[in-house]
């Protein structure tokens, strides 16, 4: 990144009922960015509809598309216009019975800049992901965009610490993490408090062990469950970005708004030369991080 200064939106809204709602909201909101010097844009995760993992229904696979495909094509040329790099999230059809959860890097010129492939896949009451997507097979390979490498990660990603640091160790100069997020609608206020909380410390805690900013970008509102058992899901929004000694830089509340933040690009080479964690690490040691639990 050459400028000292990246000027960044984080959109978090609520569904606005099917794609071509959700991008015209989208693309609004990137317009306003835009106009405020805004470079680099993330949006939340399955953006384009509602999240349909709350059940396993074969139906819903007919929501994913090609990558590219429809939605890049509105996005890259949204983002040639506004000379955005956009951080976006899509289903991905690959091939009939081959699905991922892929976020979608388009840079200032329109061009698809690159794509990430879910890594980790929850299957969890009303988070049914595991029937949808196939884990990713593109590693944890930082995107090379006009405004430097991005280390791309999506929703459950964000819980393992692993993942954050490969990214580092591949050269990501920012963690950004499109995310759909939520409480059972069943959850006391305790515990709500709790998962919340548990979510930004751990994030923050990849920013600080790695020594670069990152950003969060979840979905809002309620999301009714097609099981009349469930009672559906409240996304928490929350969205959020922290600097490289995880300082909260700006955080959003649980409505529809777009956060704008200016992220110094200089923090994270004056933080690294006092915090040297990457200098320490004993990677001699670390073998058995390969094994699933050392017995």
């Amino acid at each position: 990144m050459s400028d000292t200064t990246l000027k960044v939106a984080i959109i978090q809204h609520a569904d606005q009922g099917d794609a071509a709602a959700n991008l015209a909201l989208i693309t609004h909101e990137l317009e306003q960015a835009a106009a405020k010097g805004t470079r680099l844009a993330l949006l939340q995760e399955l953006h384009n509809g509602p999240y349909f993992c709350q059940n396993e229904d074969v139906v819903h696979f007919d929501l994913a598309e090609p990558v590219p495909g429809p939605s890049t094509e509105t996005l890259g040329a949204l983002a040639k216009r506004l000379s955005l790099v956009i951080v976006a999230s899509l289903f991905e059809k690959r091939t009939a019975g081959l699905y991922h959860n892929t976020a979608v890097v388009l840079d200032r010129d329109g061009q698809l800049a690159g794509r990430y492939r879910k890594m980790h896949i929850p299957d969890d009451p009303g988070y049914y992901e595991k029937f949808y997507f196939t884990p990713g097979d593109l590693g944890f390979q930082p995107i090379d965009t006009s405004l430097g490498r991005l280390g791309v990660l999506v929703c459950w990603d964000q819980w393992f610490p692993e993942a954050a640091r490969l990214m580092a160790l591949a050269g990501a100069e920012l963690l950004l993490y499109p995310t759909a997020i939520g409480w059972d609608m069943r959850d006391d206020d305790a515990e709500r408090s709790r998962q919340r909380d548990a979510w930004v410390t751990v994030q923050r805690g990849h920013a600080v062990a790695n020594g670069i900013p990152l950003l969060a970008c979840n979905r809002v509102g309620i999301e009714p469950s097609p099981d009349p058992n469930s009672p559906g899901i409240r996304f928490w929004g929350g969205s959020f970005a922290c600097g490289a000694q995880g300082e909260i830089l700006v955080q959003g509340g649980e409505a529809a708004e777009t956060l704008l933040i200016e992220i110094d690009r200089t923090r994270s080479e004056s933080v690294r030369r006092i915090w040297p964690f990457l200098r320490d690490r004993r990677i001699e040691e670390y073998h058995d991080l390969r094994r699933r639990f050392r017995d």
